[in-house]
Protein backbone atom coordinates (compact mmCIF):
# COMPACT_ATOMS: atom_id res chain seq x y z
CA UNK A 1 0.00 0.00 0.00
CA UNK A 2 1.75 3.02 -1.27
CA UNK A 3 1.11 6.47 1.15
CA UNK A 4 2.26 10.19 0.70
CA UNK A 5 2.69 13.34 2.75
CA UNK A 6 -0.69 15.50 2.97
CA UNK A 7 -0.51 18.39 5.09
CA UNK A 8 -0.58 19.18 8.37
CA UNK A 9 -3.74 21.29 10.21
CA UNK A 10 -3.79 23.57 12.39
CA UNK A 11 -7.20 25.28 14.24
CA UNK A 12 -6.91 29.11 14.57
CA UNK A 13 -8.51 31.88 16.25
CA UNK A 14 -7.63 34.28 13.11
CA UNK A 15 -7.67 32.75 9.57
CA UNK A 16 -6.71 36.09 8.12
CA UNK A 17 -3.87 36.69 10.61
CA UNK A 18 -2.38 33.03 10.15
CA UNK A 19 -2.75 33.16 6.80
CA UNK A 20 -0.66 36.82 6.63
CA UNK A 21 2.11 35.51 9.08
CA UNK A 22 2.39 32.12 6.73
CA UNK A 23 2.11 33.83 3.40
CA UNK A 24 4.59 36.35 5.04
CA UNK A 25 6.81 33.74 5.54
CA UNK A 26 6.71 32.66 2.01
CA UNK A 27 3.86 30.17 1.77
CA UNK A 28 1.49 30.57 -1.28
CA UNK A 29 -2.41 30.31 -0.59
CA UNK A 30 -3.79 27.51 -2.81
CA UNK A 31 -7.68 27.78 -2.02
CA UNK A 32 -9.62 29.10 0.32
CA UNK A 33 -13.68 27.07 1.57
CA UNK A 34 -16.23 27.35 4.14
CA UNK A 35 -16.97 23.86 4.87
CA UNK A 36 -19.87 22.43 6.60
CA UNK A 37 -22.50 19.31 6.41
CA UNK A 38 -23.15 16.00 6.78
CA UNK A 39 -19.61 14.76 5.68
CA UNK A 40 -17.88 17.70 7.39
CA UNK A 41 -19.36 16.32 10.43
CA UNK A 42 -18.69 12.38 9.65
CA UNK A 43 -15.25 12.98 8.48
CA UNK A 44 -14.02 15.03 11.43
CA UNK A 45 -16.45 13.34 13.88
CA UNK A 46 -17.56 16.75 15.29
CA UNK A 47 -21.08 17.56 14.98
CA UNK A 48 -22.21 20.85 13.54
CA UNK A 49 -18.76 21.14 11.97
CA UNK A 50 -18.33 24.23 10.02
CA UNK A 51 -15.16 26.37 9.80
CA UNK A 52 -13.53 28.41 7.36
CA UNK A 53 -10.43 26.73 5.86
CA UNK A 54 -7.11 27.83 3.58
CA UNK A 55 -4.84 25.55 2.34
CA UNK A 56 -0.91 27.02 1.80
CA UNK A 57 1.75 25.89 -0.18
CA UNK A 58 5.62 25.88 1.26
CA UNK A 59 7.55 27.24 -1.77
CA UNK A 60 9.53 23.95 -2.93
CA UNK A 61 5.87 22.77 -3.47
CA UNK A 62 7.12 19.85 -0.96
CA UNK A 63 4.21 20.52 1.54
CA UNK A 64 0.67 22.26 2.56
CA UNK A 65 -0.70 23.76 5.78
CA UNK A 66 -4.32 23.60 6.11
CA UNK A 67 -5.17 26.54 8.56
CA UNK A 68 -9.02 26.45 9.58
CA UNK A 69 -11.14 28.69 11.85
CA UNK A 70 -14.04 27.17 13.37
CA UNK A 71 -17.21 28.95 12.94
CA UNK A 72 -18.84 26.05 14.72
CA UNK A 73 -18.78 24.77 17.27
CA UNK A 74 -16.97 27.63 19.24
CA UNK A 75 -13.38 27.04 19.35
CA UNK A 76 -11.69 25.78 22.05
CA UNK A 77 -9.25 27.80 24.01
CA UNK A 78 -5.63 25.76 24.91
CA UNK A 79 -2.90 26.37 26.57
CA UNK A 80 0.31 26.37 23.32
CA UNK A 81 1.53 22.61 23.81
CA UNK A 82 5.22 22.32 25.03
CA UNK A 83 7.70 20.74 23.15
CA UNK A 84 7.60 17.63 25.55
CA UNK A 85 3.67 16.93 24.74
CA UNK A 86 2.55 14.15 23.25
CA UNK A 87 -0.37 15.04 20.11
CA UNK A 88 -1.29 17.69 17.86
CA UNK A 89 -4.58 18.76 16.16
CA UNK A 90 -4.07 16.76 12.77
CA UNK A 91 -1.84 14.96 10.23
CA UNK A 92 -3.17 14.05 6.85
CA UNK A 93 -2.24 11.60 4.48
CA UNK A 94 -3.56 10.77 0.94
CA UNK A 95 -3.19 7.32 0.22
CA UNK A 96 -4.05 4.94 -2.97
CA UNK A 97 -6.28 2.68 -0.61
CA UNK A 98 -8.53 3.89 2.16
CA UNK A 99 -9.39 0.66 2.48
CA UNK A 100 -6.19 -1.12 3.36
CA UNK A 101 -4.35 1.64 4.96
CA UNK A 102 -7.96 1.47 7.53
CA UNK A 103 -6.99 -2.14 7.74
CA UNK A 104 -3.42 -1.24 8.41
CA UNK A 105 -4.76 1.03 11.14
CA UNK A 106 -6.80 -1.50 12.91
CA UNK A 107 -3.79 -3.54 13.62
CA UNK A 108 -2.98 -1.12 15.59
CA UNK A 109 -6.31 -0.67 17.66
CA UNK A 110 -6.65 2.86 15.36
CA UNK A 111 -10.10 3.38 14.08
CA UNK A 112 -12.75 5.70 12.55
CA UNK A 113 -13.93 8.39 14.81
CA UNK A 114 -17.39 7.79 13.07
CA UNK A 115 -16.84 6.73 9.98
CA UNK A 116 -15.48 7.10 6.51
CA UNK A 117 -17.16 10.22 4.65
CA UNK A 118 -17.01 10.66 0.79
CA UNK A 119 -16.39 14.70 -0.59
CA UNK A 120 -18.33 15.06 -3.27
CA UNK A 121 -16.91 12.28 -4.88
CA UNK A 122 -13.26 13.79 -5.01
CA UNK A 123 -12.51 12.27 -1.56
CA UNK A 124 -12.81 9.33 0.47
CA UNK A 125 -11.67 9.94 4.03
CA UNK A 126 -11.93 9.82 7.65
CA UNK A 127 -10.22 10.72 10.97
CA UNK A 128 -8.78 8.13 13.11
CA UNK A 129 -6.98 8.22 17.11
CA UNK A 130 -3.87 7.54 15.87
CA UNK A 131 -0.70 6.37 18.48
CA UNK A 132 -0.89 8.55 21.75
CA UNK A 133 -4.22 10.22 20.50
CA UNK A 134 -2.88 12.00 17.76
CA UNK A 135 -5.85 12.78 14.73
CA UNK A 136 -5.02 11.30 11.63
CA UNK A 137 -6.83 12.25 8.77
CA UNK A 138 -6.24 9.21 5.70
CA UNK A 139 -7.76 10.02 2.54
CA UNK A 140 -8.01 8.27 -0.91
CA UNK A 141 -8.53 10.73 -4.40
CA UNK A 142 -11.56 9.03 -6.07
CA UNK A 143 -11.00 11.55 -9.03
CA UNK A 144 -7.96 9.46 -10.77
CA UNK A 145 -5.83 6.11 -9.83
CA UNK A 146 -2.28 7.43 -9.04
CA UNK A 147 0.51 5.40 -8.40
CA UNK A 148 2.17 7.49 -5.09
CA UNK A 149 5.10 5.74 -4.65
CA UNK A 150 6.33 7.48 -7.84
CA UNK A 151 4.62 10.75 -7.41
CA UNK A 152 2.38 10.50 -11.07
CA UNK A 153 -0.55 9.40 -12.51
CA UNK A 154 0.41 5.98 -13.89
CA UNK A 155 -1.44 6.00 -16.96
CA UNK A 156 0.11 8.93 -18.24
CA UNK A 157 3.58 8.60 -19.78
Amino acid sequence: MAIRFENVGIAVRDLEAAIAFFTDLGLTVEGRDTISGGWADTAVGLDGNHAKIALLRTPGGEGRLELFEYLHPDAIETEPTLPNEIGMHRVAFQVDDLDAALAIAARHGCHPLRGVANYQDVYKLTYLRGPSGILVMLAQDLTKGQDLTKGQDPTKD
